[in-house]
């Protein structure tokens, strides 16, 4: 369903080049990283920064930025790629036509900052594309804190991007988010001051995993009943989010996770100063960003904008959820 009305609802360099699998496409990935010079929102002044990037697709074709949730990183494509069904040669985002730049998310240590904002990212990618001489990027593609940066970045630089592609983000978190993500803030403090770190990261992103989805699947995957293991029950969906927050230890830092997770919350953008034309994809089952923010975002935006609702079962995750759902909604918008 798509919502529409006048209205509007209502440096130092360190690349590595990888061999393609499709040459005949001159399809290139590029792993690297760049010196840029910021002044980030919480710190002290101007200072070099290290961001890290790829760059897949076919070399010469207009860049498509593409930034995801606060545990995503720059590998977008390929094998181990978060959105690899979305980004790759003859998908939504085809590689073919275009070429998707990617950065690793800053934090509060490469920032020098007491706090990390969605304005220092964004300043951070057009850093980026100054480096590489990008002059105007096509489109920025951001789902869920890849969306809050989009906004930041058109907003503080208006001229290096052509369109916005925003999924499952708005211009200023919800208050019961928020709410949300501060328990979950305040279970890892709680691990750092008892030496219960990895434990605490765990519960911290198995409660975060229930913001995320929706009710509906959870409903229908660990409607079972429980069982006695020892000294007390064990619920289905226990083992489905224990499993979750041993993966997230494995791979996540917890102070990492603390910035990047105060920087959701800390992000504010006025929809006004955002001319570029965007399109807006939601989806009824998110807790975390609702309809009605996005809603108020469309209305808001002072270049034009349209609002896609897509029905899923999967909540917020909706977006690295519903390839089918997605495609033609990305490939319209992009305009590829």
């Amino acid at each position: 369903m798509t919502l529409q009305s006048p209205a509007r609802c209502i440096d130092t360099l360190h690349d590595a080049f990888l061999p393609s699998a499709e040459p005949s496409l001159r399809l290139t990935a590029r792993r690297g990283s760049r010196r840029v010079t910021l002044a980030p929102k919480y710190g002290n002044g101007a200072r070099e920064v290290e961001v890290a990037y790829a760059w897949h697709g076919a070399a010469g074709a207009p860049t498509v930025i593409v930034q995801g949730g606060i545990s995503a990183d720059r590998d977008v494509s390929g094998a181990a790629g978060w959105w690899r069904e979305l980004a790759d040669d003859g998908a939504a985002i085809d590689l073919a036509r275009c070429r998707v730049l990617s950065i690793d998310w800053l934090d509060r240590a490469q920032l020098g900052a007491d706090a990390v904002s969605s304005e220092d990212q964004a300043d951070a990618l057009a850093g980026l594309l100054r480096a590489l001489g990008i002059t105007r990027a096509h489109a920025f593609v951001g789902s869920s804190y890849g969306a809050m940066v989009a906004l930041a970045f058109a907003a503080r630089h208006p001229g290096a991007v052509e369109r916005l592609v925003l999924l499952a983000g708005a211009h200023r978190p919800h208050p019961l988010s928020t709410a949300q993500r501060s328990v979950q803030r305040g279970i890892v403090r709680l691990g750092q001051a008892s030496d219960r770190v990895d434990e605490a990261l765990a519960l911290a992103r198995q409660l975060a995993i229930t913001t995320y989805r929706g009710s509906a699947e959870f409903g229908r995957r660990f409607a079972g009943a429980p069982e006695q293991r020892g000294e007390r029950f064990h619920f289905p969906v226990e083992d489905y989010l224990e499993h979750q927050g041993r993966r997230f230890v494995e791979r996540f830092d917890a102070d990492r996770f603390l910035a990047l997770s105060e920087s959701i919350d800390l992000h504010q953008v006025e929809p006004e100063q955002v001319a570029v034309p965007a399109t807006l994809i939601g989806f009824p089952s998110d807790r975390l960003v609702p309809l009605a923010d996005l809603c108020e975002l469309q209305r808001r935006l002072r270049g034009p904008a349209t609002l896609e609702v897509v029905e899923s079962p999967y909540g917020h995750d909706a977006f690295l959820k519903e390839p089918e759902q997605l495609t033609p909604l990305l490939r319209e918008a992009l305009g590829l």
